[in-house]
């Protein structure tokens, strides 16, 4: 299980980088499908993974001289309320209901990458 987790990891780290998307785009329904988490283990895992990243990637950018402290600080702040209330909707909702949200959410990005796409005419 622990070479699957990682495999879906990399794999889905590696799309997401080279679409220019957020990785939990991809990661959710990589360990739903392939490591039978349930759809709430999977988000819940996903936005786990983001805190080591954040944290280094939040520390490398700021070594470059590109973190704007008070910026980090409020969004990070507000990571914290957003998360509890997260928690609270996911358990009040219907699981069915969070995985219909969640397949727009990727329907929606779908659309943008589409939008965004460089005219194969020019």
């Amino acid at each position: 299980m622990t070479v699957a987790a990682i495999l879906v990891g990399f794999c889905a780290g590696a799309m997401a980088g080279m679409l220019g998307i957020g990785g939990g785009a991809l990661f959710v329904p990589g360990l739903v499908l392939f490591l039978d988490l349930t759809h709430v283990e999977a988000e819940a895992t996903s936005l786990l993974a983001i805190v080591p990243v954040a944290v280094v990637g939040a520390w490398r950018q700021h070594r470059y001289g590109n973190l704007r402290l008070r910026d980090g600080l409020l969004v990070g702040g507000l990571a914290i309320p957003g998360s509890i209330l997260g928690v609270v909707l996911v358990n009040a909702l219907p699981e069915r209901a969070v995985e219909i949200g969640f397949g727009l959410l990727l329907l929606f990005v779908a659309s943008q990458l589409v939008r965004r796409a460089p005219d194969p005419s020019t």
